[in-house]
């Protein structure tokens, strides 16, 4: 038992320092997080016409009928479009965020290696090639799914499926297979 905590452990910490440096020294998420100079005139517009929530625009008012969604579409088609995500004020709280987020690695290793545990005895070869895939499974079904359909950038979200993957199935593919 108190193998597989020190694996978790550890394994949640590296998840945890590469997803730091990816979203911050590294900036792989760059193209995700682009600046405008533009940024005060469209807050004061979103502030005025929103409130706070998650927008795709243009889009139809809930209820409309088979008739408006063929008439939106050819109308919407060729022209630009938007996802928006609103909020009224910033919050800094990053004591929390980052609380949540290494909650979130330990559950996520922690399903890896009771996953793991039901193969038995795996080799190292196993453990790791299981970890890339669990990386690319929540790669595939989340961040590319999005770019099919909003058009958007998914390399950052590769580079961190197979780096922190990666990381994490060498570290246990070694640890748990130690004697």
């Amino acid at each position: 038992m108190t193998k597989r905590i020190i694996a978790i452990l550890v394994a949640a910490i590296l998840l945890f320092l590469w997803q730091f440096l990816s979203w911050s020294v590294l900036n792989v998420h760059g193209s995700e997080m682009q600046y405008t100079d533009k940024q005060d005139a469209v807050l004061e517009a979103l502030s005025q016409n929103l409130k706070e929530g998650s927008y795709f625009l243009p889009n139809l008012p809930p209820g409309s009928t088979a008739e408006q969604q063929k008439a939106y579409m050819e109308n919407a088609t060729g022209k630009p479009w938007a996802t928006v995500t609103y909020h009224d004020s910033m919050s800094s709280n990053m004591g929390m965020n980052m609380f949540r987020g290494f909650a979130i690695d330990l559950l996520a290793v922690f399903l890896l290696i009771w996953i793991l545990g039901k193969m038995g005895n795996p080799s190292f070869q196993t453990i790791l090639l299981s970890s890339l895939a669990v990386g690319f499974i929540g790669y595939l079904t989340i961040p590319y799914m999005n770019t099919i359909w909003f058009e958007t950038s998914s390399l950052g979200h590769l580079i961190d499926a197979v780096v922190q993957w990666g990381l994490v199935g060498v570290w246990l593919g070694w640890y748990l297979n130690r004697k």
